[in-house]
This record gives C-alpha cells, structure tokens and sequence, in this order.
C-alpha cells in the first residue's frame, strides 16, 4: 500500500498559496465601481459621477469627489485627498490615485 505523506517542505508553499488566493478574493464592486485585485492591492475603477463604492482588503472604499485634479478618497471611514500620481496613507492603507478622465477614477489600494 502507498501512502501519500505531506512533507513539512510542501506543506508551507500550500499554506501560504491558499492565505494568497483568499486575499486576491477579498474585493468586491458596488455601485458601479470595477475592482482588479492581486497579491499586493487592489485597483479600483470608480465611475466619476454618482455614488460607488468598493469592498477590497476588508474595507470599504469610495470616491467622494475630485476637484482640480485631486480626488478625494474614503477607505476605512477616513477621507484623503490624493492627486493623481500621488499616493498617502489613510488607516493602515496606501491610497495612489492613478488615472483621472472625464469618465472615471482609477485608484490603487495597497497595505
């Protein structure tokens, strides 16, 4: 009879596969809003107009407004202002605004 015998060296590399893929999962789109999740963040396509929001990383995230090329952010309940290219922190989070058109808002979301 063979048995299968799990090796502490292969063991490790599932674990941490299976933590990684259940952090990829951890967003969602509400409200119009698209959302790309990888092992290092999310990126979140706001609409520009009306109310959008996203659950990534555990939190929720929204775009409250923009206004000369500075979009205003919530994650987590705190508000930041970000201009596009630029990137601060709001509760734990790296906020980076990268893209603002007519149309939408692209933001990354990292911790």
């Amino acid at each position: 009879m063979i048995r299968p015998v799990l090796r502490r060296a292969t063991a490790a590399p599932l674990a941490a596969l299976a933590l990684a893929l259940g952090g990829v999962t951890a967003c969602g789109a509400g409200g119009g809003s698209d959302t790309n999740c990888s092992l290092d963040g999310c990126t979140v396509t706001f609409p520009r107009s009306g109310a959008a929001e996203a659950s990534i990383l555990g939190v929720t995230a929204r775009l409250v407004g923009v206004d000369a090329g500075t979009a205003r952010i919530e994650v987590a309940g705190q508000t930041v202002a970000v201009p596009v290219g630029g990137e601060t922190a709001a509760d734990g989070f790296t906020v980076r605004v990268e893209r603002v058109t007519d149309t939408e808002v692209v933001v990354r979301i990292s911790r």
